[in-house]
């Protein structure tokens, strides 16, 4: 596949153009031009950058990638390391943030629905393309599964499946009919779950006002992992387009416990 096709196809398949971000979407890193092996995760981290090398990549794809709009601009330090590393070995490195997160089918919240067998409701606040904002509509409201009724349920549910214990706030015996869910560290888009009058709002993440927010709205919260709920985005992009140019790709998942 050429580099430059697979580039402009995705931009186009993301809507990168549309979607206002924090870092630059799409090629972030220039590699070699006919990529035929591609790697998936989350962050463009030294070791997932080390994995792709020992499978022989042409490209890395990632949710995390660099150059964010507070960053040093200096090539120092950490950055240089991956680069360095990165560049030697001519690997191009692929970076999708909003536009993966909002995506409908093959997005973060798209595919943590899917994992939890959760049901997103007809019309329910969904990222708008055209928004000034970025971040309008990035939650999702939905039904979870039957043997989720309870927030303790749901909790373990989701412990089970993303192998990894959330952070619960709220009665574990509560009822939960209806959930709203955002990926990563969304944790501060609480106030918008609660006005949409849900009964548990999943994120990745969670601060200190979140506990606040939670217990006096009678919302439960649930902190699941800012890595653990933005794998599986990443994993169905990658295999998206490994079907369809015929490429070799594998997902690599680096841990991280945040």
């Amino acid at each position: 596949m050429n580099r430059d096709d697979l580039s402009l196809y995705l931009d186009d398949h993301l809507q990168v153009a549309r979607i206002k971000d924090y870092c630059p979407n799409g090629l972030q890193v220039q590699g070699k031009p006919i990529i035929k092996t591609l790697v998936s995760g989350v962050t463009a981290s030294l070791a997932l950058i080390e994995e792709a090398i020992a499978l022989k990549a042409d490209a890395i794809m990632v949710h995390h990638g660099w150059f964010w709009k507070n960053d040093d601009a200096r090539v120092i330090g950490q950055l240089h390391s991956r680069l360095k590393l990165l560049m030697d070995h001519e690997i191009n490195l692929f970076a999708y943030h909003l536009p993966l997160d909002v995506h409908p089918v093959l997005g973060n919240n798209a595919q943590l629905a899917k994992v939890m067998g959760w049901k997103p409701l007809m019309g329910s606040k969904r990222a708008s393309l055209g928004s000034a904002s970025p971040m309008d509509g990035l939650i999702w409201e939905g039904h979870p599964e039957a043997s989720q009724k309870t927030l303790g349920q749901l909790a373990r549910s989701i412990s089970g499946r993303l192998g990894r214990d959330p952070l619960v706030i709220g009665d574990l015996n509560k009822p939960i009919k209806r959930i709203a869910w955002c990926t990563g560290g969304a944790q501060g888009y609480i106030n918008q779950a609660i006005e949409m009058k849900v009964d548990a709002y999943i994120s990745g993440e969670v601060s200190e006002q979140t506990f606040h927010a939670a217990e006096e709205s009678g919302v439960a919260y649930i902190a699941a992992g800012h890595h653990a709920t933005e794998r599986y985005g990443i994993g169905a992009l990658g295999e998206f387009v490994a079907q369809k140019y015929k490429l070799k790709h594998q997902f690599v998942d680096i841990p991280n416990p945040v």
